[in-house]
């Protein structure tokens, strides 16, 4: 069951087009409680699990069918002899903060175990750059838009071609998603890929090598800076005014370009995993840092919301900075901590889009429905053409508390026999790699 579930109340009405007979009509008033309840739709899985599941789900599938193809979501199988890499870019240091830096300790001295609270905190929140840090994941989707143009220049460059040859020759897909690191800082994930000119359909020329590709990838992000000019605000002619340097911003020197395997002989990135992270981290945002998943009004809300110091501050430094770049919408997007970006993105020609995976899924529905209440079946025959009229309006939204119990209660069995399938399925492969099979 759903964690949010809409609740809808009204009647449909369905009729033969051509004769205006009756087929079928519905209405809520036979619904317990009289409301029908349907999925909110929230990808977030601090919201709503069960609809952040599908999510996942079509992201999972969307990235896959770039990496592996798949001709019913617009890619060829033959996609796999075309170079891609998963690049990862990341923001720069605003401050040293904790970290487990291999078999070293923590430059605080300790070696801090995998889950220790203070990881990603400063060393020493005095000193930490927290306008900085979220005026840069505020601009962070800028970065990215200016890296994927400088990325087909460095193409170019380095195939010896004019841009406008080096695109009537190729064509540069990518999926990506934003993720959080602990820090609070906004990082990108993203499949890159060369194609031909005509999209995933076109192999790639003979000068579209992978050694080209990483190489361009690693330039283009070098090149990328945004400038933020100065900031001044005095709204107080008392008191003194709050001003805010000029900043260039620029990717972080942690760049990682990984190939990307197709079957998993020895390579550490494989397609599978490629799309299994990608889909995990498509339905998280930020309250994987411990921020919350909702607007912030101001900062007496950050204690009665329990709010970790470091977040805390980061949040508080959204709001300060919103006088001075109002046009940069900090407040609304303090709970992101200045990031305002999409969390998944894909070029045009990456593969399929999720509004046609949704499609496919309502048209399957849609049939079963069809056949269920025993409506002719859609053809060029005029006879069969139905009309539904709808009227419907909106009754609130979540569970009862009994609901909310039967809810709690199926969400735990569907996580069961989901990692027990998995168990299954990985007892199996280890089988066949063993040669039981």
């Amino acid at each position: 069951m759903y964690a949010d579930t809409i609740h809808l109340q009204g009647t449909t009405v369905t009729r033969n087009a051509a004769s205006g007979q009756v087929l079928h009509t519905y209405s809520t008033d036979t619904e317990p409680g009289g409301r029908l309840r349907i999925a909110c739709g929230n990808r977030r899985a601090s919201r709503c699990p069960s609809c952040a599941w599908t999510y996942a789900g079509d992201t999972y599938h969307l990235i896959r069918a770039g990496l592996v193809g798949d001709p019913d979501k617009g890619t060829p199988h033959t996609i796999r002899d075309h170079p891609r890499v998963f690049a990862t870019l990341t923001a720069p240091s605003f401050g040293p903060v904790h970290n487990r830096p291999g078999n070293q300790p923590c430059r605080c001295g300790v070696r801090h175990g995998e889950d220790a609270p203070e990881l990603g905190t400063p060393l020493d929140p005095a000193s930490y750059e927290y306008a900085g840090a979220v005026l840069w994941n505020n601009h962070a989707s800028e970065l990215w838009r200016y890296f994927t143009i400088y990325l087909r220049r460095e193409i170019a460059r380095r195939a010896g071609l004019t841009q406008k040859d080096a695109r009537e020759q190729s064509r540069v897909s990518f999926g990506k998603v934003a993720e959080y690191q602990k820090r609070g800082a906004v990082h990108f994930h993203a499949v890159i890929r060369f194609d031909g000119p005509g999209g995933p359909d076109d192999p790639p020329p003979a000068w579209a090598t992978l050694d080209l590709l990483t190489e361009a990838i690693r330039a283009a992000a070098a090149r990328v800076e945004v400038d933020v000019p100065p900031a001044r605000y005095q709204p107080d002619p008392d008191q003194p005014a709050r001003v805010e340097p000029a900043r260039t911003l620029r990717w972080g020197t942690q760049l990682d370009v990984q190939p990307i395997g197709a079957f998993g002989h020895g390579e550490e990135i494989t397609e599978a995993a490629v799309a299994s992270y990608v889909a995990k981290y498509a339905t998280k945002a930020a309250e994987t840092t411990g921020t919350v998943d909702r607007r912030i009004g101001n900062k007496d809300a950050l204690v009665l919301l329990g709010v970790p110091d470091h977040p805390a501050r980061l949040i508080a430094a959204c709001l300060d900075l919103h006088a001075l770049y109002p046009d940069r919408k900090l407040r609304d997007w303090a709970h992101m901590l200045g990031f305002r970006g999409h969390f998944s993105t894909k070029s045009r020609r990456y593969s399929t889009t999720l509004g046609a995976l949704r499609q496919v899924r309502a048209d399957y529905r849609a049939a079963q429905q069809r056949e269920a209440l025993g409506l002719p079946e859609l053809d060029d025959n005029p006879e069969a053409t139905t009309l539904t009229l709808a009227h419907w309006s909106y009754a609130g939204h979540g569970h009862t508390p009994g609901e909310s119990w039967l809810a709690a209660n199926i969400r735990r069995d569907l996580q069961h026999n989901r990692e027990a399938a998995r168990e299954a399925l990985a007892g199996l492969a280890n089988s066949e790699a063993e040669g039981e099979w």
